[in-house]
C-alpha cells in the first residue's frame, strides 16, 4: 500500500503561481527598504536555545520548537527525570538548538556578534522564514515568512516616523487599505502604575494583547485569574473599551496616568510621533490605540500593529521600540525600532481581494512551438537572441501536437505563442499569437522583441 504524504500541519507547499504572487510581495516590500537606504542580511534558520529563551516571554517560550541533538540524545537524562517527567529538564539536556521564533532577536545577536564590523545607527532589513509550535488556523501558521526592517544604535523618534513612512509606502504599492494602531509601553506601565498593579505589568499586558482575539470579558477574566483585584479590573475597563479618536484618547490617558513618570514619558514620545505624522501627509490612517500591547517582552516604548481595513484577519505588519535587546547578550545601551510584514497574511488578503497584478501569473513572455528539427535549431537561435535582450521565452522541448503545446503555453500563463514553421523560415519572419485576445501577427523575425515588448 503506498504512503500517504502530506506536509506538516501549519506549513505548506508553493506552486509557480503562488511564488510568482509571493516574489511579488516580497519584491514590493525590497525596494521600499531600499528606497530609504536598509541594508538586507541572514541569519541561519536554526539558534541556539540560550539565544531563544526568555526573550518572548513564557508563553512565546512554549512556542519554540526545538531540535533534538544529534546521537544518543538520552545520554544525559537521569533516570529520575525520566521517572519524574521533569520535562523542562529533560527537554534541557536533549536540546541545545531551536528554529527561530521571529527575526527580531537573531538580530540582536547578529549585532552583538558583528559589533565591530557595524556602523551605528545600523539600518538593516531581513526577509526568511520563521517557525512557532502555535495551533494552525485560518492566517496563521507554524511556518511563515517575516520581512523585517529595523534601526538600531540611535534612540531618535525620527526613525519610529519613518517605519511609519515605510508602512504607508508598502500598503500603497500594494494597493491595500490599512489602518496603523500606535501605543507605548512605558503608557502600559503607567497604566498598571496608576490602577495600583505595577508588579503585573507582564501579566497585564499579556492579557489585553489578547482583546481582539478572546473579548473584554475573556480578557477579564485572565486579568482575575493573574490575581488584579476588581478594583483595579474597574479602573482599566474604560481604557480597554475606548473608542474615542486619537486626540480623544490622549486627553484620557493624560488624565489616568499624567502623574506617573513613566507613563508622562510615553505620553511624550507619542505626542513627538504624532506631531511628525501631522506635518506629514500619509496616505493611512494612523490612530492611538490603548488597547495595544504586543506581547513580546523586550519592547519598551513605541509599539505598532497594523490592520487591514477590508478583510478579517489578524494583523498585517507590527513591532516596536526595544531599549536594550542587546544586553541580555553583552552589549548594553543599544537602542533600536523596527516593524515586521507578515508576507503570508499580506498573501491572503491580496488573494481575498483580488488585488495580485494580472501579470504576476505569467511565467515567462513567449513559448516558441516545436516543429522539428530545422525548426527547433531556427527556435534555439531566436530564443537565445531574446534572452540576452531580457525577454524570457521557453522552447516546447520535443515535436508535438500544436494543441498540446498551446495548452502548455496556457497553463503556464505564458501571453505570447512564437510559430515558426517552413514558411517563416523561408520569409525570415515569425507568426506570434496573443494568448490572450487570440490575435495574430506575421513579422521579421529581428523585430520580435521590440512586438512583445
Amino acid at each position: 500500500m503506498a504512503q500517504q504524504v502530506s506536509t506538516p500541519k501549519g506549513t505548506r507547499d508553493f506552486g509557480p503561481s503562488e511564488m510568482n504572487r509571493r516574489n511579488y510581495i516580497f519584491n514590493t516590500i525590497k525596494e521600499v527598504f531600499h528606497n530609504y537606504g536598509f541594508s538586507q542580511i541572514e541569519t541561519p534558520a536554526m539558534e541556539n536555545l540560550s539565544t531563544l529563551l526568555g526573550k518572548y516571554g513564557a508563553e512565546g517560550d512554549k512556542l519554540l520548537f526545538k531540535i533534538l541533538n544529534s546521537g544518543n540524545f538520552t545520554d544525559k537524562i537521569s533516570k529520575e527525570s525520566l521517572e519524574a517527567q521533569n520535562y523542562i529538564e529533560i527537554t534541557n539536556n536533549i536540546s541545545e538548538k531551536g528554529l527561530r521564533y521571529d527575526l527580531t532577536v537573531p538580530f540582536a545577536r547578529f549585532v552583538v556578534q558583528h559589533r565591530n564590523d557595524i556602523v551605528f545607527p545600523f539600518k538593516r532589513y531581513q526577509i526568511q522564514p520563521v517557525w512557532r509550535a502555535d495551533k494552525p488556523q485560518k492566517g496563521r501558521y507554524r511556518e511563515f515568512y517575516q520581512c523585517d526592517v529595523d534601526i538600531i544604535g540611535s534612540k531618535s523618534l525620527l526613525n519610529e516616523f519613518e517605519l511609519i513612512q515605510i508602512i504607508d509606502d508598502v500598503f500603497a504599492k500594494l494597493g491595500i487599505s490599512v489602518t496603523l494602531k500606535l501605543n507605548n509601553r512605558k503608557i502600559l506601565s503607567g497604566i498598571a502604575e496608576a490602577i495600583g498593579e505595577a508588579d503585573k505589568f507582564v501579566a497585564i499586558t499579556v492579557a489585553i494583547d489578547k482583546i481582539d482575539k478572546i473579548g473584554l470579558e475573556k480578557v477579564e477574566d485572565e486579568l482575575r485569574a493573574n490575581g488584579l483585584s476588581e478594583d483595579a479590573i474597574l479602573k482599566l475597563r474604560p481604557i480597554l473599551t475606548n473608542k474615542g479618536n486619537t486626540e480623544e484618547t490622549f486627553k484620557l490617558i493624560e488624565s489616568i496616568i499624567g502623574n506617573t513618570e513613566t507613563g508622562k514619558a510615553g505620553i511624550e514620545e507619542m505626542n513627538v510621533i504624532f506631531n511628525y505624522i501631522r506635518k506629514h501627509n500619509l496616505g493611512i490612517n494612523v490612530e492611538l490605540d490603548l488597547s495595544l500591547a504586543r506581547g513580546l517582552n523586550y519592547y519598551t516604548g513605541a509599539i505598532f500593529e497594523v490592520k487591514a481595513n477590508d478583510v478579517e484577519i489578524g494583523s498585517i505588519c507590527g513591532g516596536g521600540r526595544y531599549d536594550n535587546l542587546t544586553g541580555i547578550f553583552g552589549m548594553k545601551d543599544v537602542s533600536g525600532v523596527g516593524v515586521s510584514f507578515g508576507a503570508d497574511r499580506i498573501y491572503d488578503v491580496l488573494m481575498q481581494l483580488d488585488l495580485f497584478p494580472k501579470q504576476t501569473d505569467e511565467g515567462c513572455k513567449a513559448l516558441l512551438i516545436n516543429f522539428g528539427a530545422e525548426e527547433e535549431s531556427t527556435c534555439i537561435e531566436i530564443a537565445g537572441k531574446l534572452r540576452k535582450q531580457g525577454i524570457s521565452c521557453v522552447v516546447f522541448p520535443e515535436k508535438s501536437k500544436l494543441d498540446k503545446q498551446f495548452k502548455f503555453a496556457d497553463s503556464h500563463n505564458i501571453p505570447y505563442v512564437i510559430i515558426i514553421g517552413e514558411n517563416e523560415i523561408a520569409n525570415k519572419t515569425a507568426t506570434i499569437k496573443n494568448m490572450a485576445t487570440g490575435e495574430q501577427n506575421n513579422i521579421p523575425q529581428n523585430e520580435i522583441s521590440k512586438f512583445i515588448e
